[in-house]
């Protein structure tokens, strides 16, 4: 029995229910056929990320990869969230500028960085990262900030929004001011309005052209609440907000786009036919087990609704930082997911510092093996990315989650819908995570099939239950038979 409920708007209470059936692919396949295909993004994107909320400096950003270097750890991609004024959110923090009363966009030339500054070269910077082959991406919110005297270029933005009604309203007509707790009473720019999102954009455009970011994290598309706003062409509340962040998406997936680069968004947000504007992370997270077993159901719930391209923080991102054995089995989980990589968040600077970098969590647990092991898995992380490569392709396809629970594939097996926090990555493996304190060895299933595991080579017949060794450098893998060979070579194990 199906119970649905639906709020239906007054003048045309009328609800189109869709129903599909068919084996769990089947259904899927159905699904983004109709609401758009699921898109791969670049192959960069399944290298190792890094970042961290307190990187608010080009010397901390710089200084935390050379970490990484030190530590002979790779690394693909750096998030830098604290990068803007907070005000425009797309100024650099320090830069020193003539602002534009008309709102128009600014170029790289327009401004000055002060040698003492934040950011005294973001462009230096970004060629540096990109001379050592990492790719940059910049943390963007949908927002101007509803301080109650804003300056320099916000000030300005701030008018041309309200007068030229870019800004998403209220019924009544005034300018809807978020309801969060999170950047209360901002002005929400109106993605469906073109000349809004065209002059949005604009503004961002030097960071990419000019700078070379590789794209944006594209955070906050869950602002808009409320029945009673209302977007351009008169749509209601009740209609669009639901679709905002597929708009927001939409909308930087198309600058990057038109500006000749291979990017991404890294969303948190989204609805029906965010399958289209890859990639995701799950939000922020604790860092307890609770949050680490969530995060692996999170992961496949994602793919069997379309998300096939998502990412979590590595053993969370709130509070005090995770012990070492929740750092190491998270970390061997990710390397086995479709994004790995680490964030945390600010923390005012305050000692002891809560960065979730390996050698940060090295230092707060005293714990010698949590840099060799971290460095094993995003060394193998690495090798395994042509793997994910070729399984990123077949799934779009194919209509078939990267990452996605055992049953997707055997829907008639029983046991299969009760190994929640195991899963298969691509069509070749299954990854069982270790999802409890202390333990040494662990319990897999294996569904119909001939399997290897990934680090013995020992050849199990499934349907099958074994008990794997379960080390902390060695997560339960096991790798179809057929594939078995080339797949284990190629990652050199």
């Amino acid at each position: 029995r199906l119970g649905i409920e639906a709020d239906l708007a007054p003048a045309d209470p009328q609800l189109r229910l869709i129903l599909y059936t068919g084996t769990p692919q089947a259904v899927l396949g159905a699904f983004l056929r109709q609401t758009g295909p699921a898109v791969a993004p670049p192959d960069w994107v399944f290298r190792p990320w890094m970042s961290g909320n307190e990187w608010d400096t080009q010397e901390r950003v710089l200084a935390e990869v050379q970490r990484s270097r030190e530590h002979e750890i790779p690394v693909g991609v750096v998030v830098v969230e604290a990068w803007s004024d907070e005000s425009t959110f797309s100024i650099f923090r320090d830069a020193q500028y003539q602002p534009h009363p008309d709102g128009a966009p600014h170029e790289l030339a327009d401004f000055r960085f002060p040698a003492g500054g934040a950011w005294p070269d973001p462009k230096a910077m970004i060629d540096r990262l990109h001379e050592d082959g990492i790719r940059v991406i910049l943390w963007q919110v949908p927002l101007l900030p509803g301080r109650r005297h804003p300056d320099g270029q916000a000030a300005y933005d701030r008018r041309e929004m309200l007068q030229r009604r870019y800004a998403v309203r209220c019924e009544d007509g005034r300018p809807y001011l978020n309801r969060g707790a999170w950047f209360p009473r901002s002005l929400v720019v109106d993605f469906t309005n073109v000349e809004a999102r065209r002059w949005w954009l604009a503004k961002r455009r030097y960071l990419i052209e000019e700078l070379g970011v590789d794209g944006f994290k594209t955070d906050g598309g869950e602002h808009p609440w409320g029945e009673d706003l209302r977007y351009a062409g008169g749509r209601r509340g009740a209609e669009v907000n639901n679709e905002y962040p597929v708009h927001y998406q939409a909308a930087y997936h198309d600058l990057l786009a038109a500006s000749g680069v291979d990017g991404v968004t890294l969303s948190r947000s989204g609805f029906v036919g965010s399958a289209r504007y890859p990639a995701f992370w799950a939000g922020d997270e604790d860092s307890t087990w609770e949050a680490y077993r969530a995060a692996i159901i999170a992961g496949q719930q994602a793919g069997t609704s379309g998300i096939f391209f998502w990412g979590w923080d590595i053993a969370g991102f709130s509070g005090e930082i995770p012990g070492a054995e929740l750092y190491l089995r998270s970390t061997a989980m990710a390397c086995f997911c479709p994004i790995m990589g680490y964030h945390s968040e600010f923390n005012g600077h305050r000692s002891p510092c809560r960065d979730r970098t390996p050698w940060n969590v090295a230092e707060r647990t005293g714990d010698e093996r949590v840099i060799p092991v971290y460095r094993r898995y995003a060394r193998l992380r690495e090798r395994l990315v042509p793997y994910l490569v070729r399984e990123a392709r077949h799934a779009v396809a194919a209509a078939l989650p990267l990452m996605r629970p055992l049953a997707f594939d055997d829907p008639e097996d029983d046991e299969a819908w009760n190994r929640p926090l195991e899963y298969r990555l691509g069509r070749h493996l299954i990854v069982a995570p270790v999802t409890e304190p202390e333990a040494t060895r662990w319990e897999v299933y294996l569904p119909a099939g001939r399997w290897v595991d990934l680090w013995t080579g020992r050849h199990v017949e499934g349907p099958e239950t074994l008990v794997s060794a379960a080390s902390l450098s060695e997560i339960p893998v096991f790798v179809r038979a057929d594939e078995a060979g080339p797949l284990r070579a190629e990652l050199q194990v």
